[in-house]
């Protein structure tokens, strides 16, 4: 419903607008024009008011042929990398892999303006066909190169009846005010198995956004982990649909913020059909004057009867200056379900704290240790020793460094 009053448009919305024209996206350039970025009046964006915390927009990036190395290094994982939205040329792809290209965006369109925008930016996305089982790890690295620039990338994931594998996408760039729209759309064959991993390693002065879709069919086996601890504003959209009997999702979550960040996980899943699960877990840690924000909403159509269902987020302040903000929601349209959510958040056990100091442990390697267990909850189910390390490594220095 267009209001009554004119809206007022920031320096953002004036250059998205202008970025959205200059495409042909003119709906989507409109619908700004009308309603100007997500405020807290929104309330999948209650939390994350976009037209007060994205205060500029650079200009569209200019391609790139070259880009640095990967921020995370996976030994032995098969890489491939998108730089200013440039699929870079690849080595040969392990059997089974097939690499190819699509033109547009890659996401399904809905009533959410980062998806709207990533999809009438995208001039071309990565496709990945596994056809079986991918022993070696698939890294996939999203940059973005040179001055400050705003940028557009896609990928799109088809995996094959009864394949497994693993797929790590990392998001980073120069040390520029980028701002990143990177959408993941990956759909799940009949029995197949895929763990999902995204890590935000972006400078500081980023701003990374994110929208991961998945469609599970019958028996299919999805595990997600999203890590936000780089960019100074994140905010990374889920959403599953379990589409298929038997299906499960474990989709998780970590918000690592320190003084300055604003960091987002906002979750939709779907259970569309009979005897499906998910169990998402979030955590969020949070020191200095920072914000973490978790929404999670499930959903069960009127047909998804046996649907079991349960989200958690649990929040670690480190600081009396953190904060931690959750909106749990359940949305049931079936009677024969078993769903549920909570949400925790408080600062380290005293006890425990005491503990470890009574054994001659210094407060902060006590601390770290602390927060180490807290986060094993959701590293300890990645398989894969060289992924496990590198995940580790990234996670303790963010502990480390204090920032």
């Amino acid at each position: 419903m267009r209001p009554n009053f004119p809206v007022r448009l920031g320096p953002a919305e004036e250059t998205l607008i202008a970025q959205l024209k200059s495409v042909g996206a003119d709906q989507v350039a409109e619908r700004i024009t009308v309603a100007g970025l997500p405020t807290r009046r929104v309330e999948a964006y209650h939390y994350t008011d976009l037209k007060t915390l994205l205060r500029t927009v650079p200009a569209l990036g200019q391609p790139a042929n070259e880009a640095s190395a990967p921020a995370l290094r996976i030994p032995g994982a098969y890489t491939l990398m998108i730089a200013n939205g440039v699929i870079q040329n690849a080595s040969t792809a392990p059997a089974g892999v097939i690499v190819g290209k699509a033109d547009g965006g890659v996401l399904t369109t809905r009533d959410d303006l980062l998806v709207s925008v990533s999809n009438a930016l995208t001039n071309s996305a990565l496709t990945l066909t596994l056809e079986n089982s991918v022993d070696p790890v698939i890294q996939i690295e999203r940059r973005i190169e040179g001055e400050a620039a705003h940028m557009a990338d896609a990928v799109k994931v088809f995996v094959a009846d009864g394949a497994t594998a693993t797929i790590v996408e990392t998001f980073s760039g120069s040390d520029a005010a980028h701002v990143g729209n990177h959408a993941t759309y990956i759909a799940l064959g009949k029995g197949a198995v895929l763990t999902h991993i995204t890590v935000d390693l972006n400078a500081r002065a980023a701003t990374h956004f994110a929208t991961n879709e998945y469609h599970l069919a019958d028996g299919a086996k999805l595990r997600t982990l999203t890590i936000h601890l780089g960019a100074g504003l994140s905010r990374t959209n889920v959403y599953p649909t379990l589409g298929g009997a038997e299906s499960h999702a474990d989709i998780t979550g970590l918000n690592l913020v320190a003084d300055g960040q604003h960091a987002d996980i906002t979750m939709e899943t779907r259970h569309a059909v009979p005897h499906t699960s998910s169990q998402p877990l979030f955590k969020s840690i949070s020191r200095g004057r920072s914000r973490a924000v978790v929404q999670g909403k499930l959903i069960v159509a009127r047909d998804a009867q046996k649907t079991d269902a349960k989200f958690m987020h649990q929040g670690l302040m480190l600081s009396d200056e953190a904060e931690i903000l959750s909106k749990p929601e359940l949305e049931i349209y079936a009677d024969d379900v078993v769903c549920g959510h909570g949400s925790t958040c408080g600062k380290l056990d005293e006890d425990s704290l005491f503990y470890l100091l009574s054994r001659g442990i210094p407060k902060a390697e006590a601390e770290t240790m602390l927060v180490r267990g807290f986060i094993a909850e959701l590293l300890d189910p990645v398989e894969d020793f060289e992924l496990n390390e590198a995940l580790q490594g990234i996670v303790d220095g963010w502990l480390l460094s204090g920032n």
